[in-house]
């Protein structure tokens, strides 16, 4: 039997910082949404359309964005896409689709985003005292690089 084809690439800008956290056996992930524009013209006029896409990244590859994706930061991210189902509290069938990301490119940083992404990493630094040792050294490394 064969695999079928699933593979997406999405570029555009994060809409918030990336949430990191891990499982309870110590594996590292990352969640994030990124926001991607389309224009296109109708009749004279030029339309604008912004399509929202959920990713989720786990182990080495989360870790190794830590400080990197905040929130207007560029990214390319390429990946699978998963749907998850599940029902809801009133028993009604729900489902999400989100991209599972292979690679994750960041964008080049402007100065803006610099200190943007500086400030984000102290505040995460902040938030991370409660997390795993593993995940603390990630970040630090990720600082200094």
């Amino acid at each position: 039997m064969t695999n079928n084809l699933n593979s997406v690439i999405v570029e555009g800008n994060l809409t918030k910082n990336a949430d990191f956290d891990s499982t309870q056996k110590g594996t590292g992930f990352c969640t994030f949404s990124v926001a991607t524009n389309r224009y296109f013209k109708s009749g004279e006029e030029i339309q604008h359309e912004v399509s929202y896409f959920d990713v989720e990244a786990w182990g080495k590859l989360a870790d190794s964005c830590h400080g990197l994706l905040v929130k207007g930061s560029g990214v390319r991210v390429v990946g699978r896409l998963k749907q998850d189902r599940w029902n809801s509290e009133d028993g009604k069938a729900r489902s999400r689709v989100k991209i599972v990301a292979e690679h994750i490119e960041a964008k080049p940083v402007t100065a803006a985003e610099k200190t943007a992404t500086s400030e984000a990493v102290a505040e995460a630094e902040t938030k991370q005292e409660a997390k795993p040792a593993r995940q603390k050294k990630a970040q630090k490394e990720m600082v200094m690089a």
